[in-house]
Order: C-alpha cells, then sequence, then structure tokens
C-alpha cells in the first residue's frame, strides 16, 4: 500500500461510517454494491490502519466477519445458497443496505441539526437557557451526535432481539408530545438513562420519533446528555 493512500485516510466514526465513505468515493448506489469489492476495500482500509498504529475498535472487526461471510455467500452458486429468512429477494446483501440506508438517514439529520443550531448561534445571542448546575452529574463527559446515533441503534437493535418491534394500527407520535414527555421526566432535576427512555417502547415509528425528540433539545440547548465515563450508559438531565 503506497504512502498517498496512506495518507489520506479519514477519521470514522464506525464500520456503517467507513462504508458510506468507500461508496461515495466509488460513485456507486448503495443497492448496487459489490459485496467483493467492498469487502477487498474495508480490509485494505483496515490494514492501513493497523500499519499506522490506529487501534481499530472491535466493531470494525466484526463488520469484516460479515462482510467476508456475504462475500463467501456471494460466490457459491445459487443452489448452495444457504437460507436466510431474513434477507429479501434471496439477496445477502440486503441486511447491510438497510443498516447503511439508516445510518446514512440519521448521518443527514444530524447533519441537518448541527447546521441549523451553527445558523442559530451566528443570529442570535444564548441567552435565557439556565447554564447546567455546578452539582449536576452530567458537567462532565457530554457525548457527541454519533456517539448518540450508536446508542440509538444499539436500542433498535435490542428491541429486534427481542422480537418485540411492531406496527401499532393507527399510532400517530410526534416530535412536539415527545419533547414534553421527555422534559416532564427530567423537570425534577434527576437524571434518565438513554436506555429507560425507550424501555417500554416497541413502535419503530415510536422510537424514531422520540429519538429526534431527544435530538432537538439538545440542539435547543434544553437538556444534555453525557457519559460518566468512557464506557458508561449516557444520561440525559435538564440543562
Amino acid at each position: 500500500m503506497d504512502t498517498d493512500y496512506k495518507v489520506k485516510l479519514e477519521v470514522f466514526e464506525g464500520p456503517l461510517d467507513l462504508l458510506l465513505y468507500l461508496i461515495k468515493r466509488d460513485e456507486v448506489d448503495i443497492y448496487d454494491i459489490s459485496i467483493e469489492r467492498i469487502t477487498a476495500q474495508y480490509l485494505e482500509y483496515l490494514e492501513a490502519f493497523k500499519e499506522l498504529n490506529i487501534d481499530v475498535a472491535g466493531e470494525f472487526g466484526v463488520m469484516a466477519a460479515n462482510l467476508l461471510y456475504l462475500k463467501s455467500r456471494s460466490l457459491l452458486p445459487a443452489d448452495l445458497q444457504p437460507p436466510d429468512e431474513e434477507t429479501e429477494d434471496d439477496d445477502p446483501r440486503w441486511d447491510l443496505i438497510r443498516q447503511l440506508i439508516e445510518y446514512k438517514k440519521f448521518k443527514e439529520a444530524a447533519a441537518q441539526l448541527q447546521d441549523r443550531a451553527l445558523q442559530q448561534e451566528n443570529i442570535f445571542a444564548r441567552t435565557g437557557l439556565a447554564p447546567l448546575d455546578k452539582q449536576s452529574p452530567l458537567r462532565l463527559g457530554e457525548v457527541g451526535i454519533f456517539q448518540l446515533i450508536n446508542a440509538f441503534q444499539n436500542v433498535i437493535k435490542r428491541v429486534e432481539a427481542r422480537q418485540e418491534l411492531q406496527q401499532i394500527f393507527g399510532e400517530n407520535f410526534t416530535v412536539s408530545d415527545k419533547i414534553e414527555a421527555i422534559l416532564a421526566r427530567v423537570s425534577d432535576g434527576g437524571t434518565l438513562k438513554f436506555s429507560d427512555l425507550f424501555a417500554a417502547m416497541v413502535s419503530r415509528v415510536e422510537i424514531v420519533v422520540t429519538f429526534l425528540a431527544l435530538l432537538e433539545l439538545i440542539r435547543l440547548k434544553q437538556v444534555r446528555a453525557a457519559q460518566s465515563d468512557a464506557f458508561g450508559e449516557i444520561e440525559i438531565a435538564a440543562a
């Protein structure tokens, strides 16, 4: 691998972030990704990380294993393909494609929220918002947007693993309603664990709307999210 290639390495928030970068760089539609090509490129990047003594998180390794599995499946003749109930039209790429599309949507939404926040900071003076109390357990370790997105994805995965996600007939969840609900839960000055915010939810729509409400409250500086340590659970408190 040449030096120029290694110099151009970027910082990636996670394995899906790296995959999206590779797809965008090759100007390939997500639905048309080549498992063989994307796997080779992905492994090439991981090797570059190691050569530069960059610690590769476990999740990058898990994604590499998944890609190698998908690649091996794609090379099998059709009559030898293993059954997989989670794929559509017997395409082993489908689950990966769905993850990429979902991650891409949240990344774009996060970017829009950040742009709006910067625009407001340039127009309005940040006044009238109560500062974080010095005694608050959230005064250190405030988390960023991608940490929140990763935590949100973990919530979705846990609910899906329990096979509890449902489509509730007539469901009508709004961001404004969820904003009020979140504020009510932190109004006493205490903290709320991120996972507890979604604990009783079984509707994907409700989970997504609640997450968007949380992002909006953080953007408006009405609540703050933080971790007590690097691997601790995210907690939410009124700002």
